[in-house]
This record gives structure tokens, C-alpha cells and sequence, in this order.
């Protein structure tokens, strides 16, 4: 061995000796501060250790942590105070973010890179509407965005690359699923009882019948994709999906439909898919579609100024009006929680929301971050990709009819296409380990004669 190579294996000892050295005089440390907060403060001691807990299971197994918060990612009950409302999801996918960002396997596919450019192109278009309108509501939903968008990939990300691809889906899809039960359970006492108003679940915390029509829609898109590496049977699929469109028919939420059939469209008529998808189910589902085309037509020419329809033409109308404040930077996100104008709405509509808040430039920032996020799922190979492309045309489709920027509906998209980039990345390099193990195998007889 020369002195040279001796040396550097004595200063990689040295190094490695500090480490350790420093690793146990930090948990020393820790030990005794918990110690004395366990006394004067048990709740932090208690966060503490919870937090150092997370960070030995994210350094032994960096995709863990989100893997378990995805069930999590679809709860919308309202946790926020001080000013700061925001949902159980937004906090858990801020927390399962963090081990993402720094443990996630490195380097981030092309595609990944793409979606997470166009998500701080479209921060940056935004950026002028929170600085032109100084509240509290503005700056929160500034970085609410960004991490429902970005934070939304790292986390699928991390869940895929890391190998739990399957295990994602599966963990999301039985969430939706649980949800649908109890929706289409109390839809049928509601029936049983005279009552066909539209459900609103009410297990395990109150929901509204968009939210809960909504998730049970992409999660019917989710089922419907069925990628193959998901592990989900034909039979089972079968099953998921008549009972996630039986919750969202119990909903009565009609842009969820018209998101689903918009998904499904799209898979059908798709030339360069994973699998034959039979377009019989086209008409099949043509009379729903034409169903509500009739019920949107009857409310329009109704003498209630109050329905669903003519309640949205005139919210659309008094956007429009705000807009008119500012067309290029528009007046603020969330500006519906101030009293600077005489209507305190969220515009139904994705594109009418941002451009009344971020004004031209933020819609510009928003289309490029769609169209980058469609071509990079549709450019995906079908077999991961059709599932992200489902999710994210059943999103956007539905959200020219609601709400758009909103916890769980606007973050489940990004998490399903971060995941459906990583567990394409993990498959390639599974792939190529395989190959290389197989070559260095076949390799040995002949270094042997």
C-alpha cells in the first residue's frame, strides 16, 4: 500500500471518528435537554423526540415518512389558527415535505425538474400580486400554493423512487375508497328515509358534497388508469370503481362527473396507452353527460336566481369586476377573506380565480405550469404515465366548475405524478441493477478458464 493511499485512509478514519464522535455528544446533548423539557415542558419533549424519531426512520428509510402521510394528504378538516387557516393535509404534506426534500434520491428525473420549474415560474408570476397587496392571507396562500404543488412531486417523488410505488397507490386508493363507502352508506339512509338531497358525509369529520364528489372522482380515475405496477386485479378494480361512482352520483356533484368522464375520455381515445381501453364505455357514459347538461340547461332557465348555474354566471360577473382593479398583477390571493371589495367569494373557476388574483401574469404562470405538468405525464411511458395523466385532466376538467386552488383536490395531482416519476425512475434502476448483476454473473465463467 502506498503512503499515499495510507494516508487518505487514515484521514477517512479520522473523519469518520469525529463523526461518531460528534453524533454521540449531540445525543448526549439531546438526551439531557429532553430530559429537563420532559419536567418544565412535556409537550415540546414530547415534539422533540418525535422530530428526532422521524429522522432516524428517514436516514434508514428515506421514503417512509411520506409513504405513511399519504393517507393523511386527503383529510380537509380545518386545523389552522391565528389567522392561518389551513387543513390537516396542508400541515402533514409541509411535514412530509421536509425528509422529501433532503433525503430523496438523487438525481430528480428530467421530467420532475420540468414540473418544479414551471412551479417557481408560476411563484414568481405571483409574486408581484403579494407584494402590490401587503395581508396576511396573501403571503400564506403565496407559499400554500407553491407547497401544494411543489411539495406535492418531492412527496410522491420520494414515495416512488424509493421503491413504495405500489404501496402508494394502494394507500390512496383504499383512502378514497373508505371515504366512498361511508358516502354511498349514508346515501342509502338518506334514501331509505325520502331524502334525495345531496349527501354530505358526515364520517369521520363533516364534508361538503364537491370535496367529498371530487376525491371519489379521482380516485375513479385513479382506479380506472389502473397501472399494472399498482397491483390492482380487474375484479377489484371493478368493484373500487362502481363504488366511488356510486359516491360521487350520491354527491350529486356534477363537476366531479364531468372531471371523471373527462379522464376517461381522454384514456380512451389515447393512441399510445399501456393497454386496450374498449370506447363502449363512451356511451355508457354519454347519458350521464347528457343527464347534466339537461340539469345545468333546466337551472339556467329556472326563476331561481339562487341555483347552482345562475349562482356561478353571477359570480363570474362580480370576478370580472374585480379583475378590472388590476388586470396585470391582480388584487391579492385570497382576497376574498378582506373587506376591499363587496363580494366575498372563491371564483369557481381555476382560470378566473387566478387571473382576479395574480392578474395576466399569474394566469400566464399558471397555464405553463399545467401544460408543462400534461406534457410531462403524457410523455411519460403509458405505463406510469396514464395515471397521472387521468388525475390531472379529472382535475383540471372539474375545476373550470369550482373551486381549483384548494387542499387535497389541488396537491393530490402533483403527489400522483411525482410518484408516477419515481416509480418509473426506481423500475429503470431496478432494471439496470438486474442487468448488471446478470452480465457480472455471466462474466465469471469465462474470468474462471
Amino acid at each position: 500500500m502506498s503512503v499515499r493511499v495510507r494516508e487518505r485512509l487514515q484521514s477517512a478514519m479520522t473523519r469518520e471518528r469525529a463523526l461518531q464522535a460528534l453524533f454521540v455528544a449531540g445525543g448526549v446533548v439531546l438526551a439531557l435537554v429532553v430530559a429537563r423539557l420532559a419536567v418544565t415542558t412535556p409537550e415540546a419533549a414530547v415534539v422533540i423526540s418525535a422530530a428526532v424519531l422521524a429522522m432516524g426512520v428517514t436516514a434508514l428509510q428515506p421514503g417512509l415518512i411520506p409513504l405513511v402521510c399519504l393517507p393523511l394528504l386527503l383529510v380537509v378538516l380545518r386545523v389552522g389558527g391565528g389567522g392561518v387557516d389551513l387543513s390537516l393535509s396542508d400541515f402533514v404534506l409541509a411535514a412530509a415535505t421536509i425528509p422529501a426534500l433532503f433525503m430523496a434520491r438523487r438525481p430528480f428525473a428530467p421530467g420532475l425538474r420540468a414540473v418544479l420549474w414551471a412551479s417557481a415560474f408560476y411563484q414568481f408570476t405571483t409574486l408581484m400580486a403579494v407584494v402590490n397587496n401587503p395581508y396576511a392571507a396573501n403571503a400564506v396562500e403565496w407559499a400554500h400554493a407553491w407547497m401544494m404543488v411543489a411539495g406535492g412531486l418531492l412527496v410522491g417523488w420520494a414515495v416512488g423512487a424509493n421503491g413504495y410505488g405500489r404501496l402508494g397507490v394502494r394507500l390512496l386508493v383504499f383512502t378514497i375508497a373508505a371515504l366512498a363507502v361511508v358516502t354511498v352508506f349514508e346515501g342509502l339512509m338518506h334514501f331509505a328515509q325520502g331524502d334525495f338531497s345531496p349527501v354530505y358525509p358526515s364520517i369521520p369529520f363533516p364534508m361538503h358534497k364537491n370535496f367529498a364528489g371530487t376525491l371519489c372522482g379521482l380516485g375513479a380515475a385513479m382506479v380506472y388508469a389502473r397501472p399494472r405496477w399498482a397491483g390492482l386485479s380487474k375484479p377489484l378494480s371493478i368493484v373500487l370503481m362502481t363504488l366511488m361512482v356510486a359516491a360521487v352520483l350520491f354527491t350529486q356533484s356534477r363537476q366531479a362527473l364531468i372531471g371523471l368522464i373527462g379522464a376517461v375520455f381522454v384514456l380512451v381515445l389515447r393512441s399510445n396507452t399501456d393497454r386496450k381501453r374498449s370506447k363502449l364505455l363512451l356511451l355508457l357514459l354519454a347519458p350521464i353527460l347528457v343527464g347534466v347538461t339537461n340539469l345545468v340547461q333546466d337551472q339556467l332557465q329556472s326563476d331561481n336566481q339562487f341555483n347552482s348555474a345562475l349562482q356561478r354566471l353571477s359570480w363570474f360577473q362580480d370576478s370580472l369586476t374585480v379583475w378590472s382593479t388590476d388586470p396585470w398583477f391582480g388584487v391579492g390571493l385570497r382576497w376574498w377573506y378582506t373587506d376591499r371589495f363587496p363580494f366575498q367569494f372563491q371564483p369557481p373557476n381555476a382560470e378566473i380565480e387566478v387571473l382576479t388574483s395574480a392578474g395576466v401574469l399569474g394566469l400566464l404562470g399558471f397555464v405553463v405550469l399545467m401544460v408543462v405538468a400534461l406534457r410531462v405525464s403524457w410523455r411519460l411511458d403509458p405505463v406510469y404515465g396514464s395515471l397521472a395523466v387521468a388525475v390531472l385532466v379529472s382535475r383540471l376538467v372539474q375545476g373550470q366548475f369550482d373551486l381549483y386552488w384548494a387542499a387535497v383536490q389541488s396537491s393530490l395531482p402533483f403527489v400522483v405524478l411525482g410518484l408516477c416519476l419515481g416509480a418509473q425512475r426506481h423500475a429503470e434502476q431496478s432494471a439496470d441493477s438486474h442487468a448488471a448483476a446478470e452480465a457480472t454473473g455471466a462474466a465469471k465463467p469465462l474470468v474462471a478458464r
